[in-house]
């Protein structure tokens, strides 16, 4: 039986890998409990920080969301509309598959600058409070999204976390030149 990276001698996830979860899934369908997300996310972040330190841990998942979020866009949104629609789309996508609820503060085209929040996040809304920013896959899927709607590289730095105290994640952005 195939794995379904052998077909790529480079592993490159791709939409398709995800295969048709509906056909899969004819009982248990398409979604599942927050909590089952977060074992493998928080899982998963735990091996890569214990075998490779916490900043190559949070880079990795800042690359794996970056992936993701490039996908996302792609298979996903409209990413030919104007900026308040293809956002305006990005946030009824994000409500729909239960990702959070994204909110644009503000968004400068010219400067390739944002700052967006994502309410009840799927990531880390409902921590207890650390101090710290968490939402490392989040600064890649965003990044990833602006990247393949504006053909430009953005950096994504979360500046509010529920983690950190905040009630809502907070992100700045902007286009890398």
């Amino acid at each position: 039986m195939a794995n379904i990276f052998e077909n790529n001698p480079h592993c490159t996830f791709t939409w398709s890998a995800l295969g048709d979860i509906t056909k899969g899934r004819p009982n248990l369908g398409t979604q599942l409990p927050v909590a089952v997300y977060r074992i493998f996310e928080y899982a998963m972040f735990d091996v890569l920080t214990h075998k490779f330190g916490l900043e190559e841990g949070q880079e990795l998942f800042r690359q794996a969301g970056h992936t993701a979020g490039m996908e996302f866009a792609k298979n996903v949104l409209a990413i030919t509309l104007e900026p308040t629609a293809f956002f305006a789309d990005l946030a009824e996508k994000l409500s729909a598959l239960k990702i959070g609820i994204l909110r644009v503060e503000k968004f400068d085209p010219t400067e390739g600058s944002f700052i967006l929040t994502v309410g009840e996040d799927l990531d880390c809304s409902g921590l207890p409070p650390t101090g710290e920013m968490v939402c490392n896959y989040d600064e890649g899927f965003l990044a990833g999204i602006m990247e393949a709607y504006s053909k430009e590289k953005y950096e994504v730095k979360e500046i509010d976390c529920w983690s950190s105290g905040a009630k809502t994640c907070r992100f700045m952005g902007k286009v890398l030149r």
